[in-house]
């Protein structure tokens, strides 16, 4: 059974557009305030982390190879919420592309060991980011608690296979 990377992209999209929702009904102060909670980082951190994977993942698309620890890191993303937004946009509309194989670089060994690889494909990747955006928006969940009294919808920060199981044991 094969998974098409539409079948990916949209809810991977809408998970971005939850994103760029409470990015846009935050204050830039809110934005950049460091929350002891969550380690002294801020929201914007947490953005531009979810970001920068995503961008990561477009570049590797483009030369096969695909290095989240060696991403482009841009503080912009983490200070500015109109530059979020933006590159949030622009992420939402690179999602959809045709499924190809990738090499995923990884290195979980101390500095003296060469790096490793692993083979993947783009949908993987995409499963991948959905999973760890989710993640990431879980903990912006309880730093908007702490620096706003935005509400936000009961699904946001929440991974799908819990709203499933959440939705069965009502019925």
């Amino acid at each position: 059974m094969t998974t098409s990377v539409s079948q990916v992209t949209a809810p991977l999209a809408g998970l971005l557009m939850q994103l760029q929702d409470l990015l846009e009904r935050l204050t830039d102060e809110q934005y950049v305030r460091p929350i002891k909670l969550l380690s002294n980082a801020t929201l914007g951190q947490h953005t531009r982390h979810i970001i920068e994977f995503f961008q990561e993942l477009n570049t590797g698309y483009i030369s096969g190879k695909v290095n989240y620890d060696k991403r482009k890191r841009d503080y912009r993303i983490e200070t500015s919420r109109s530059c979020s937004i933006d590159s949030l946009a622009s992420v939402i509309s690179l999602l959809d592309k045709k499924d190809r194989k990738l090499v995923l670089s990884i290195d979980y060994s101390n500095d003296s060991e060469e790096p490793g690889a692993v083979e993947t494909n783009y949908s993987r990747e995409l499963v991948y980011n959905l999973e760890h955006t989710v993640h990431h928006m879980a903990l912006l969940r309880i730093g908007v608690s702490t620096v706003s009294t935005i509400m936000l919808p009961e699904e946001f920060g929440v991974a799908i296979s819990t709203l499933k199981h959440r939705n069965a044991c009502v019925q």
